[in-house]
């Protein structure tokens, strides 16, 4: 620690810190336009000027370094001052600079009432202006659907340029001229080919980037903000929901330094209009082949009848992807009381269980912990696809250096350097048995194998991951297996034991042909179900699953409940209603509960607090919020067999992954965008 005296205080602080971290640890505060904490130092702003006693002129606090700073005479702490007359002088002769040329915009800017640039240029701009010389003028650039640009107000702080080379990984933008005619854009003025490529607006100090898609629709101050969690993937990133009225308008991130940090992937940004889209506000029942608009009691009455002259063992449950525990414990429990034992939430196929031990399938070293990661091997995954913000964590710990990160199955762009082992079970036989990448992972302390979704859909599944285990080698210190979901619900379930019972049937059997007569849809839109069984679908979207349905009961969307739900590294997490559902749509819970009456297994529930007291009692963890449970392996890991052939990725098309972000007609822009970009690169 380093001794350093700030406006008369003196305090403690790492050498490593600059002065502005300095500063900041004292109490003081330093504008800034440039600087960003996750982001290199560009130093070109110079808003964050201080006095240093000692240097002939102020400096740039981002880009000064505590250990840099020489003591006194005698021996002296380094003396650095925030408010003296030079400091504030030299910070109106700056933002006088920036002003010359940014237009007179506020009135119509959508930055408003959240601008840097505005806050600042309260405490040191002046009340006139030097300069009558014409304004600056830039186009405008394209750089994709979700992004507006309006670059007459760029600042040239750089920051959109540096996250797209640093945390993106895509080097997207980048600035051509200089002095005066330097210009901020993409190349060639093309759309951005990065999956977080929204988090540019974030950034952005002024009005220069602006989310597209909301452009013109509310100013910050008419919004009312809920804090919440992400469900677009099993990541759990925190984000803020914007409403105004009824309308959700805009999905921002939250700080969360153990997940996402404060960093949100372009769908769950921007698929706000999926929300809207396409929604099922009304029961509906399949009568002469087509579905059409009931009550509540003619919808409970079609179902009721039909389950009460069905055999327990020809019912079945599937619990979909978006599904809160709330949800899933209370079908759980109706399933439970009408006696079936068909039940499943692996509507993809995977052959993850409860009964191998919740480290089976959770990523056990953390989102966090990737960092201190001293090798990866990837199977049968794209992160880049699956969680783009955990792969943005991948490539954090690949920039600090001395990473080998290795890859079987599809090769694919990760943004980050990667050695190619192969495509499929082959080579992951022969890196289990000592050979190849091996070696790599022998010599690693803290290595981490990330089993994706796509590898464990297939028949050896268990095999693969049996595999994926003993390569791992978890020990009391480190557990490196690391269990890449793509469903937000799929932790949750697994931990309430949402799987076939005693003689019960999985989610894919259940969908074949003459397999059940009464099946009930919570939300499993990724599953096509084969003619024949009476299906009751309840889910928010007009889906596949909403197409296949006998009657359907509408749910209520993420933002529109009170809802647990439990990320891929089996954190707990809470999301809180922002919003209301539309027209007599209402939550799964409440609607499973008035159900349970009229079937005869009535529920033992009659709220939400009632509910989570009943969960609670039964896996208590859950109760934990934040939190994350460990567990133990508890299937064995050296015997396998594993059958030819390569692995897929689960994810192959980003943008459309769920019914919410598949009625989104800027997550079908993008996803156009993206299959094009593709067929370019195949040409």
């Amino acid at each position: 620690m380093t001794k350093i005296v700030v406006d008369g205080k003196e305090v403690d602080v790492p050498a490593e810190y600059t002065l502005l971290q300095a500063c900041e640890e004292a109490g003081a505060e330093i504008p800034r336009f440039c600087f960003h904490e996750r982001l290199s130092i560009a130093g070109n702003c110079r808003m964050c000027l201080v006095e240093l006693k000692g240097a002939p002129k102020p400096v740039a606090s981002c880009a000064w370094a505590v250990k840099d700073c020489r003591p006194g005479p005698n021996g002296e702490p380094p003396t650095v001052v925030t408010k003296s007359p030079l400091v504030k002088k030299a910070r109106n002769g700056v933002m006088e600079f920036l002003l010359i040329n940014h237009p007179l915009d506020c009135p119509i800017c959508d930055q408003g009432g959240e601008c840097d640039l505005q806050d600042q240029a309260m405490a040191f701009g002046v009340d006139s202006s030097r300069y009558a010389e014409n304004k600056r003028a830039v186009e405008d650039k394209y750089i994709g659907p979700l992004v507006r640009t309006s670059m007459n107000r760029c600042i040239h702080c750089t920051r959109c340029v540096r996250f797209t080379a640093e945390v993106a990984g895509t080097g997207d933008m980048g600035a051509i001229g200089r002095g005066e005619d330097m210009e901020i854009t993409t190349y060639l003025e093309t759309a951005m080919g990065s999956e977080l490529q929204g988090n540019v607006a974030d950034l952005c100090p002024v009005g220069a980037l602006l989310p597209k898609p909301c452009a013109f629709k509310a100013r910050p101050w008419e919004l009312g903000k809920t804090e919440s969690i992400d469900v677009m993937d099993a990541l759990g990133s925190a984000i803020r929901v914007d409403v105004r009225g009824r309308e959700v308008m805009r999905i921002l991130p939250r700080v969360n330094e153990a997940v996402n940090e404060e960093w949100i992937s372009d769908k769950t940004r921007q698929v706000v209009d999926g929300l809207k889209s396409q929604r099922l506000d009304r029961p509906y029942i399949r009568r002469d082949g087509r579905l059409t608009a009931a009550t509540w009691g003619e919808a409970f009455a079609a179902i009721a009848a039909k389950v009460k002259g069905t055999a327990p063992a020809r019912i079945g449950a599937i619990a979909g992807d978006l599904a809160s525990v709330e949800d899933m414990f209370a079908l759980k429990s109706l399933m439970t009381n009408l006696g079936v034992a068909n039940i499943d939430c692996r509507q993809d196929g995977t052959k993850l269980h409860p009964s191998m031990g919740r480290a089976s399938y959770i990523f056990n070293p953390t989102v966090a912990g990737i960092e201190q990661a001293d090798a990866i091997l990837i199977i049968g995954s794209n992160p880049r696809k699956e969680s783009p913000v955990l792969n943005a964590r991948i490539l954090k710990r690949w920039r600090m250096g001395n990473l080998p990160v290795g890859l079987i199955g599809e090769r694919v762009d990760l943004t980050y350097d990667y050695q190619y082992l192969g495509a499929g079970a082959e080579t992951l036989a022969e890196i289990a048995s000592g050979k190849g990448f091996a070696g790599v992972l022998a010599k690693a302390e803290r290595p981490i194998v990330i089993v994706g979704q796509g590898a464990l859909m297939r028949a050896d599944g268990l095999s693969i991951l049996a595999g994926a285990a003993k390569i791992a080698r978890p020990n009391e210190g480190w557990n490196g297996l690391a269990i890449l979901h793509t469903a937000a619900s799929r932790v949750g379930a697994l931990d309430l034991g949402f799987v076939p019972g005693q003689g019960g049937m999985d989610a894919w059997a259940m969908t074949r042909p003459g397999a059940l007569d009464v099946l009930f849809n919570l939300g499993a839109d990724e599953i096509d179900i084969a003619p024949g069984a009476f299906v009751i679908y309840q889910g928010t979207h007009g889906d596949r699953g909403a197409h296949r349905a006998d009657v359907i009961l509408p749910g209520a969307a993420y933002t529109e409940k009170s809802g647990i739900y439990v990320n891929t590294e089996g954190r707990v997490q809470f999301a809180e209603r922002a919003n209301f559902a539309p027209g007599e749509a209402r939550e799964d819970w409440a609607i499973l509960r008035a159900l349970s009456d009229v079937v005869g297994a009535k529920l033992a529930f009659d709220s939400l607090p009632a509910l989570r007291k009943a969960l609670y009692a039964a896996h208590p963890h859950f109760a934990r919020v934040d939190a994350i449970e460990r567990g133990a392996l508890t299937f064995a890991s050296q015997n396998f067999a594993l059958q030819p052939g390569a692995f897929t990725n689960a994810v192959q098309d980003f943008y459309l992954t769920n019914p919410i972000a598949r009625a989104s007609a800027v997550m079908a822009e993008c996803s156009a965008l993206a299959k094009g970009r593709l067929q370019q690169a195949a040409e």
